[in-house]
């Protein structure tokens, strides 16, 4: 008879198996506050979007929505927030930040291209690990934390 196979040690927290403290600042950020600073972005990116957007011929409030322009001000938000900030503005509202997992540097232009385009997808941010990052942040080695 032979023995079962070696386990690894559970996780006692969301974050340990990156090296993220448990709480407080550096520590990954719950599901609330990070879907906060989505719909942030989100609203501001559709108001930006509906100043440059006009379609004639509109008969209801619905017709008059920038619809997909919104995407456009919502991506330039991630990425230049990313490349210069380390966040964005719905994300400094909530007291978050973007960071690189496997070592300490900010997250570079193609990290942060790549992360935004698979936002905008959606359904990878709706795709979480037993860390609650969603599959953009995993593709990218990147992790939403607490500022």
């Amino acid at each position: 008879m032979s023995s079962p196979p070696p386990t690894s040690a559970p996780q006692t927290y969301r974050g340990e198996q990156i090296g993220l403290p448990r709480e407080g600042r550096g520590s990954l950020a719950t599901t609330g506050p990070r879907l906060g600073a989505f719909l942030v972005d989100a609203v501001a990116s559709g108001l930006v979007a509906a100043l440059f957007v006009h379609r004639t011929g509109a008969k209801t409030f619905a017709d008059r929505l920038p619809g997909t322009w919104s995407l456009v001000p919502f991506a330039l938000d991630y990425v230049v927030g990313l490349l210069v900030a380390g966040r964005t503005l719905g994300m400094y509202l909530f007291g978050l930040r973007v960071v690189r997992v496997s070592r300490d540097a900010p997250v570079d232009p193609l990290r942060a291209i790549a992360r935004t385009a698979l936002l905008v997808l959606f359904v990878p941010a709706l795709v979480f690990d037993r860390d609650n990052r969603g599959m953009h942040d995993r593709l990218t080695d990147t992790a939403v934390v607490r500022a």
